[in-house]
């Protein structure tokens, strides 16, 4: 990710609009700002929360609160507690989530 002719900023993530977004249960709700090719979110899923699709973006993920479940095509299962993160480039390890108690988190991509 190459970050340019973004000039310093704060956000208010309170003062974002919110947006709900499908799943395949549950619900996500995302606060997007986007800063040319860099898109930044707050995002929350609701307990019991299940992505219904296969990502391939990559992303920097941040766990604030709550438990993220993230599974990768290979079967493998990582969870995400606050304060811990993941990394993943585009086109790389394709993952899914879920939230079986509620998570709030925060992806630059």
């Amino acid at each position: 990710m190459k970050m340019s002719h973004i000039p310093f900023g704060t956000t208010d993530w309170s003062a974002i609009p919110q947006t709900e977004h499908s799943a395949q249960a549950g619900q996500a709700f995302w606060r997007t700002q986007q800063f040319g090719e860099v898109r930044v979110r707050m995002v929350e899923y609701t307990p019991g929360y299940v992505s219904d699709h296969w990502c391939s973006k990559g992303h920097v993920l941040l766990c604030l609160a709550g438990e993220l479940h993230t599974e990768l095509d290979n079967g493998s299962v990582h969870v995400l507690r606050p304060g811990m993160s993941y990394q993943v480039a585009d086109g790389a390890e394709a993952h899914r989530s879920s939230a079986p108690k509620g998570a709030t988190l925060f992806i630059v991509d």
